[in-house]
């Protein structure tokens, strides 16, 4: 296995590799996991998205990254930096994400993740780092918040535009 570009107590963030396709696809399969999305992914859905991270990392040295449990070396899921780009008055952007298998739920590892990805953004020179999710997804919410990141507003993301039940999105951010 590749050396881990940073870790934290008990997550190894590295790169996408080809063998992480079945692992990630169960996760993006799960309905529970992909309660605020459009739609569970296929597995066509997650290569897609796992080659973009793979681009987007290329391009701008940051993606969501692959997230290994360090104990059992498990892809737990994704943890990290996005560039966004859809149509609003606070984008193109740096955003911070998280998606993770159930298993893994409750224990506190999106928050530890996402704090070592403010600290990757930092020493990126990053200066502003935003996150998003449906006003309805309370768990991610409030891993915003445990990882020091305000409240901004509220607004309706224009590529839910069909999906009114989770269109409204809380944003927070966070400046360094």
């Amino acid at each position: 296995m590749s050396a881990y570009l940073f870790t934290t107590p008990r997550l190894g963030f590295r790169t996408w590799k080809e063998f992480d396709l079945d692992d990630f696809a169960a996760i993006n399969a799960d309905p529970e996991v992909m309660r605020f999305f459009q739609k569970p992914y296929t597995r066509e859905d997650t290569q897609a998205m796992m080659e973009r991270m793979q681009n987007m990392f290329e391009e701008k040295g940051y993606c969501y990254f692959a997230v290994d449990l360090l104990e059992t070396k498990e892809l737990i899921g994704a943890i990290g930096l996005g560039w966004k780009t859809f149509e609003s008055d606070f984008t193109p952007c740096v955003d911070i994400g998280w998606r993770i298998g159930k298993k893994w739920w409750n224990k506190g590892l999106s928050s530890e993740g996402a704090k070592a990805c403010l600290d990757f953004a930092k020493e990126k020179q990053i200066q502003e780092v935003l996150s998003m999710a449906s006003t309805g997804n309370l768990a991610s919410i409030q891993v915003m918040k445990k990882i020091g990141m305000s409240y901004w507003k509220d607004f309706d993301h224009p590529d839910l535009k069909n999906h009114p039940d989770i269109q409204r999105c809380s944003l927070y951010r966070i400046q360094f």
